[in-house]
């Protein structure tokens, strides 16, 4: 294939028009994450591919591999799942921290089934109902010495689902001999490197995989308490992974920074999947990412060391960094790219100021397989999450309530986002009479994605969040964005983060209430956030009712705020306010929230908690 027709040039928000002059199709993309694998280690086969630290104390002892050396990794790794039955529709779950061998999995498991990684952090009945779901028999995950907790975890699953191999992942640069796994009755047990050691290098058990064929299952945390698995096939993966490498300004000799966990989308497909397409080398934090907070103090060596010129956060990793002193030369740090959760000003300013780089917003959904825009480091419009990626169509509509029917809004003005592209996600994963099958349901309508978010489109294509459309607070029949209470409370100094949600109220419906956390040692009145929300909002009915201090927003698996506590909580306090003298939980299963009392009669109950509309039981 021509690289210049495989990497237009790309060098502005005005570039994108010319890009899709020339169809999709005529790129030549290839046809699966396998593809990637093999053809980067036949165009650059001594080219560093990944250097992975073993964690941060041991940052000057990484353990690097070179694209063909990946590509030897994958092929042993896709033997040895083949070797235990797994076939293109069988999935692999991969339950582990990050090293360098999970990475390799990852891959392999794509390369000859479907890869379903799973947050080691989620609830054990939460992480066996996702294994059962996606039908996987094989379990890889992390060994006693990398993590005995997940290890534990990993026997729980294996014995729990009936697996028929459970592997586990060494530490990355490992030395010593291994510690003796205990079996389990019917299951395989063995570290995933001897397996390796003895399988065939190049080349896989079985025909590749093609790009119709299902690569990944992820789980999206969403805005329930249980995750629901979404299928993407190599079709998707390629064509975002090509979208985000060529609508970047780096090149093929750029060196990107990853800490991100492999179960997130915004890891693989960020920096596993877009590098291998340009051939870049990726620099790997140890297996606690950026939770390891020695990361912290090193962290501009490291970019000195390895010249990062890319790295993707969350707005708080940025928020940390703007405040650890610039040691080291960072001249070659030109693209920090950030996105999962909103972005406070704040947190924008404090790390220009430090080290003279604009953080470069995007946003995307694991439903559209990772990303569906972003800005460039020369041309960040502020409030903006960026212009729309090549051959990506996004439209923001007003859905009518009754009918359920679309209507285009025009330029900027306020709606629901929907998302049309290859990127699209084939739906999500549902028990089928042979198996697991995706299944879109009401999410995709004629190709386009309804992504629940609130947003505006300007004329060049730049996309403006305004908050969740589920997320809508109404009061009296009137909707408050929550983003704007949350980005009120964000402006206070002291404040870290903040969470806007309705509480049930007897005469408006709902109520805005918020949460938020402080900066450590602060000791600001929570009625003063209230005052100062009050005095920033847009509108009076956007004041909030009350402000709480906690010590943690919750966040779902993926790193998200989960609103769902925070309902709970705002219930629980207004069932307490309306029953004072019983004692009241509010329990959270998935999306429903129940208060239970514990004192009172059914009438006084029904007579207290019937006004506030949310579902009880007597205890």
């Amino acid at each position: 294939m021509s690289p210049s027709l495989l990497w237009p040039v790309c060098d502005g928000p005005e570039s994108l028009l010319e890009i899709e002059r020339i169809p999709l199709h005529q790129r030549g993309l290839p046809d699966s994450t396998y593809a990637l694998v093999v053809r980067a280690a036949e165009c650059w086969p001594d080219r560093p591919a990944t250097t992975t630290l073993p964690d941060a104390a041991r940052y000057e002892q990484p353990v690097a591999r070179t694209f063909a050396e990946l590509a030897a990794d994958v092929h042993r790794v896709a033997n040895v799942l083949g070797d235990l039955g797994v076939t293109r529709r069988s999935a692999v779950a991969l339950v582990s921290a990050n090293c360098e061998e999970l990475h390799t999995a990852l891959l392999a498991a794509e390369a000859v089934g479907v890869a379903a990684p799973i947050n080691p952090a989620l609830a054990p009945e939460h992480a066996g109902q996702l294994i059962t779901l996606a039908g996987a028999e094989v379990i890889v995950a992390a060994g006693p010495e990398l993590d005995a907790a997940t290890w534990a975890l990993g026997r729980e699953l294996a014995a729990a689902t009936g697996a028929r191999a459970l592997l586990a992942l060494r530490p990355t640069a490992a030395h010593e001999s291994a510690p003796t796994l205990e079996p389990i009755d019917g299951t395989v047990v063995d570290y995933l490197s001897h397996l390796a050691a003895v399988a065939t290098s190049d080349r896989l058990p079985a025909a590749a995989p093609q790009a119709a064929d299902l690569a990944s299952y992820l789980h999206t945390g969403g805005t329930t308490g249980t995750p629901k698995l979404a299928a993407r096939t190599h079709a998707n993966e390629v064509a975002n992974a090509w979208m985000i490498a060529s609508g970047s300004t780096l090149d093929e000799d750029s060196v990107l920074f990853a800490a991100l966990p492999l179960f997130h989308t915004n890891a693989l497909l960020v920096t596993v999947l877009a590098p291998l397409l340009r051939g870049q080398h990726v620099v790997w934090a140890g297996p606690l990412g950026y939770r390891d907070l020695p990361l912290y103090g090193i962290f501009w060596k490291l970019v000195e060391r390895h010249r990062i010129a890319a790295m993707s956060g969350v707005p708080t990793v940025y928020a940390v960094l703007a405040q650890v002193p610039v040691d080291a030369d960072i001249g070659s740090l030109r693209y920090p790219i950030v996105g999962a959760a909103p972005l406070p000003p704040s947190v924008t300013e404090a790390f220009r100021d430090h080290t003279g780089l604009t953080l470069c917003e995007g946003y995307g959904l694991t439903e559209g397989t990772c990303a569906s825009t972003r800005n460039f480091p020369d041309d960040v419009r502020p409030g903006s999450v960026g212009q729309r990626l090549p051959y990506q169509r996004i439209r923001a509509v007003h859905v009518d309530e009754a009918t359920g029917e679309w209507r285009d809004l025009p330029d900027g003005e306020v709606g629901t986002l929907v998302i049309e592209g290859p990127n699209v996600f084939a739906g999500y994963l549902v028990a089928g009479p042979n198996g697991p099958v995706p299944a879109a349901g009401d999410t995709v309508r004629n190709g386009w994605l309804d992504t629940g978010d609130l947003g505006s489109i300007d004329a060049d294509g730049y996309v403006r969040l305004t908050g969740r459309a589920k997320d809508l607070i109404i009061r009296g029949g009137h909707n408050i964005d929550p983003q704007v209470i949350e980005d009120a409370l964000l402006s206070h100094p002291a404040v870290t983060g903040a969470g806007a949600v309705g509480r049930p109220d007897p005469h408006a419906g709902e109520v805005p209430v918020a949460f938020v956390t402080v900066q450590p040692g602060s000791d600001v009145d929570p009625d003063e956030l209230r005052l100062w929300a009050a005095e920033r909002v847009p509108e009076r009915a956007a004041a909030p009712k009350h402000v709480k201090v906690v010590d943690a927003i919750p966040l779902t698996s993926i790193g998200k705020p989960f609103k769902n506590e925070l309902r709970r909580l705002a219930i629980e306090r207004a069932a307490g306010e309306a029953l004072p003298q019983a004692g009241i939980t509010a329990v959270l299963d998935g999306a429903t929230i129940t208060v239970i009392v514990d004192g009172a009669s059914p009438e006084e109950t029904r007579t207290a908690l019937g006004p506030l509309g949310v579902k009880w039981e007597i205890a």
